[in-house]
């Protein structure tokens, strides 16, 4: 397209996404300091521009149409991309301050990474942290995050990705689990006992061990299924069964004792284990906020996790 009708757009472009963000012209409006007469007349303009229509108006809410759905996301992504060129544009100076917005998993923000984002906001008061704790695996640009973190051994090839420590999950059982039953010695052992799976497919029940050059698959049976992994941990503190567990939740329950770290010599495979990623979209203007928090996590993870 042509750069000289291009450039008109962009503010009618950026206008629209107020309007679907704020949810009617009259709150964009106010928030753009227009009236809302003025936004109407900029959204019909780019509609006409387009030759498509974009919302479906009511007298309290617009909503859009299909067409105005995947332009509304460029769009997003055009405004986000400015915010960006800002922010890359200040870069140089000594402030550190702006908002991150960062994803990562719910048992790992909450037993590994929330005292250290406590500990980052107090170094860097003038920073805004938006956390979104989730076990899905975001978008950068369409959902709208600076920094992905997530525990995979197959990072997103098309972001930039920072090794920041390493999981593995851990198979235990209580001390009153194995004095009722034999310790197991090798994975074939489990066939006989109580286990605990994710339950999350029919596989689960599917447990893949390595050892060196050796591998084995057993199928498992137990009367309790769970996917959170603190309510796992608790269900085989309290004598439920043999279960997995992420290696920095168990740490503590078997230095106490209260749980038993089984089969050392043989690897758990599947999910929810591997490296702890930090990965962002490749930028050669880096503001000064995205850089302090890649090195504040390099620094304390890699700190807590010295072999990884």
């Amino acid at each position: 397209m042509d750069t000289n009708y291009l450039i008109p757009l962009l503010s009618d472009m950026a206008i629209f996404v107020t309007v679907v963000e704020q949810g009617n012209f009259s709150k964009a409006a106010n928030k753009l300091g227009v009236t809302p007469s003025a936004v109407s007349r900029q959204i019909s303009r780019l509609e006409d521009a387009l030759g498509i229509k974009l919302l479906q108006r009511t007298t309290r809410q617009v909503g859009l149409t299909e067409s105005g759905i995947l332009t509304f996301d460029y769009c997003k992504q055009m405004v986000e991309f400015a915010d960006k060129a800002v922010n890359a544009s200040r870069s140089g100076t000594s402030t550190v301050s702006g908002l991150l917005r960062v994803s990562a998993p719910r048992s790992l923000a909450n037993k590994v990474l929330r005292p250290l984002f406590v500990e980052f906001l107090k170094r860097y008061p003038d920073i805004q942290l938006h956390l979104k704790v989730t076990d899905r695996i975001l978008d950068p640009i369409h959902d709208g995050v600076d920094f992905l973190i997530h525990i995979n051994d197959t990072p997103i090839e098309a972001l930039v990705n920072v090794k920041i420590g390493h999981v593995e999950q851990v198979l235990c059982a209580s001390p009153d689990f194995i004095k009722k039953h034999s310790l197991p010695t090798h994975p074939n052992d489990l066939k006989y006992l109580a286990c605990i799976c994710l339950g999350e497919n029919k596989a689960d029940n599917r447990w893949r061990f390595s050892n060196k050059n050796q591998q084995t698959t057993i199928q498992v049976t137990g009367s309790y299924l769970l996917n959170h992994s603190d309510m796992r941990k608790d269900a085989i503190e309290q004598g439920f069964g043999v279960g997995p567990l992420p290696d920095y939740l168990a740490q503590q329950s078997v230095e106490t004792g209260k749980l038993i770290p089984l089969l050392e010599d043989w690897q758990l495979q599947g999910n929810y284990q591997g490296d702890i990623c930090l990965q962002y979209v490749q930028s050669k203007y880096m503001p000064n906020k995205n850089r302090v928090f890649i090195d504040f996590m390099k620094q304390k993870l890699l700190i807590i996790q010295p072999d990884s």
